[in-house]
């Protein structure tokens, strides 16, 4: 009985910590446009630094100062949405280009 029931535990605990990881991600506004990744972002650079502290004070640990980085969720999020949506547009022409290269290709080996 008890092997029957432990891979249905396992897949339980998998889905209810995917879908716990899903809902953090959502609340946090992660899955949502950019300007909420911003925001998220933003949240997370006020929250992160004090919590690090607090750990080094605990572990008496020193690390070394954190680089200044500059990084615009809402720009890498359009740059990928207009190249998906590029890829999207020319996917027909670039297929029948392609079936027309390997039908060309085929012939020519068979005469």
């Amino acid at each position: 009985m008890a092997a029957r029931i432990l891979p249905v535990v396992k897949f339980a605990t998998k889905v209810t910590i995917a879908g716990g990881a899903l809902y953090v991600a959502y609340d946090a506004g992660l899955l949502g446009d950019g300007k909420e990744g911003s925001v998220a972002l933003g949240r997370a650079k006020a929250a992160v630094p004090p919590a690090v502290e607090e750990w080094m004070k605990y572990f008496s640990v020193e690390l070394p100062a954190v680089p200044n980085i500059e990084f615009s969720p809402l720009d890498a999020w359009n740059s990928g949405v207009q190249k998906s949506v590029h890829a999207l547009s020319v996917a027909p022409s670039t297929v029948s280009d392609y079936t027309k290269q390997g039908l060309q290709y085929v012939n020519d080996l068979t005469k």
